[in-house]
Formats: C-alpha cells, sequence, structure tokens
C-alpha cells in the first residue's frame, strides 16, 4: 500500500478512481480509511477518490506526538496539496469532519464541498471527558479488547447491533476496533477529547456543506448537529434513519445518496 511522507510521518493512503475532480475521504477515532469503502465504490467511476489513516490508526505510523486537531488539519492539508487533490470535495466522520472544519475555514481554497457526519465544532462536554478518558487508559494499557462491548454502543446505533443479518459484518467491525495498537489509539483519543472548540469560527466556511447526523448517534447530538448548520450560511442538515456514529458502514446507501446531491450541486 502506498505510503507518503507528511511533516515527517509516513502516512498510508490510496487513491483509486479517476475523474477531473478528487474526493478527499477522512476518518473517524478508532477506525481507519476502510469505513469508506461503500462511498468508494459508488463514486470511483466518476472522481478520483483519495483516503488515507490519520497519525496512530489504520497503517499510518504511530507517532510521540502530533494528535491534537491543529496537527491533523495540518497533516491533512499537505496530503492534498501533495498529491495534487484541491480544491476537492472533503468528506469527514466524526475526528475527520473536524478536521475539514477546520481546513475550510484556515484553507478556503483547497474545499469545493464539505460533508460533515457526524460531526461537532464544539469541545467535547465534561461528562464525556471523563468516560473517554477512562476508555482511552484501559486502551492504552490494556488494548480495546478489554472495552469493545462499552465502545461499540458509541460507535454504532442500536439498529446496526442488533440485525441478525449484519452479524457477520457487526464482527468484522469489532474485530477491526480490537486490531487498533493500543499506544496510537489511546494517543489519537486524547487528540479528539482534548480539542478546543471552534464554533465561533465556522460562519467563515462559504464551501456547499451538508450537516449530516445519525438518529441514533450516541456520540454526537442533534443540538450539536443543528449548530454546525445554523452556523454554516446555506448548509444543509440531514438525519439519516437508523444509524449511529458510524453513517458510511451502518446506512451507505443513504450516504451515497446525500454525497451524490452535494457533488451534483443540489444541497
Amino acid at each position: 500500500m502506498p505510503k507518503i511522507e507528511i511533516n515527517g510521518v509516513l502516512i498510508h493512503y490510496q487513491i483509486r478512481g479517476k475523474g477531473s475532480e478528487t474526493i478527499v475521504f477522512a476518518h473517524g477515532l478508532l477506525w481507519s480509511e476502510k469505513i469508506f469503502e461503500n462511498q468508494i465504490r459508488a463514486f470511483q467511476d466518476r472522481y478520483r477518490c483519495l483516503s488515507f489513516d490519520f497519525r496512530g490508526q489504520g497503517q499510518t505510523a504511530v507517532t510521540k506526538s502530533g494528535y491534537d486537531l491543529e496537527t491533523l488539519s495540518a497533516d491533512t492539508t499537505s496530503l492534498i496539496e501533495t498529491l495534487g487533490a484541491a480544491p476537492c470535495h472533503f468528506v469527514g466522520v466524526s475526528m475527520g469532519g473536524m478536521v475539514g472544519l477546520r481546513i475550510a475555514i484556515r484553507r478556503p481554497e483547497l474545499i469545493k464541498s464539505l460533508a460533515l457526519l457526524a460531526t461537532s465544532a464544539d469541545a467535547e462536554t465534561g461528562e464525556n471527558k471523563k468516560r473517554y478518558r477512562t476508555l482511552a487508559f484501559v486502551a492504552r494499557m490494556f488494548g480495546l479488547r478489554i472495552v469493545a462491548n462499552r465502545v461499540m454502543p458509541v460507535m454504532f446505533g442500536k439498529s446496526f447491533l442488533i440485525d441478525p443479518q449484519r452479524a457477520n459484518l457487526k464482527r468484522q467491525w469489532r474485530q477491526n476496533l480490537i486490531a487498533n495498537r493500543r499506544i496510537g489509539i489511546a494517543r489519537a483519543a486524547m487528540g479528539v477529547i482534548e480539542r478546543e472548540p471552534i464554533y465561533d469560527q465556522i460562519n467563515k466556511i462559504s464551501a456547499p456543506t451538508l450537516v449530516a447526523r445519525g438518529d441514533e448517534d450516541m456520540a454526537i447530538s442533534l443540538d450539536q448537529a443543528k449548530r454546525i448548520h445554523s452556523r454554516i450560511a446555506g448548509s444543509k442538515l440531514a438525519i439519516i434513519p437508523r444509524a449511529g456514529h458510524t453513517p458510511t458502514v451502518e446506512e451507505p446507501a443513504m450516504v451515497n445518496e446525500l454525497l451524490e446531491k452535494l457533488l451534483s450541486g443540489r444541497i
């Protein structure tokens, strides 16, 4: 698999498909670029699809530092520029969307459109910080297997988790969760947990923007999604039925339909 050195880090990436425009896919915490397989299959016949793994996750190197959202945004900006992806359609889930917000504010010329799935512009709540810090500590010391049963309901909605027809898919994603490297994932988690709010700056975003949230998302509230929508002029708010915090996996057809509208200028 291809890797590129960005800001002193070997970052894993893939480019699939061809087209005059590029879609950049940025994954959420605990996952990798694999969460976009359904989207890339749907769009690679018309678009150049660039997906990658953040520091310490997937197949990208574990580093001693640099897991804060500002550094991740700098990494992603450099990746977009180095691989000739600008201006791109940026699709971010959770942490990936938080990175997308920061790039759209500071480097608007790089972003043609912005899809924010399961994303917040606010700091983590005090209650969640305490809970997530405990999970990060346990993951660092013992790995994610010991807390997988507590993490899965945060990452996926009830409809996905109890669906017998998707039992094999659920097992596959539980294994992907457990396979995370202890040190990398603990550092990445703290970068998200300790993030600074950016809500007061997102009114600067001018790119066409989709804000989408699963109606079973336990990590991002409807209020958080509405706050982003209300602050970005002209943005579209969409609620994805039967989806939790990883809608690209849980309800890929609905996500693809929303992305199609965004990419075609109907949002």
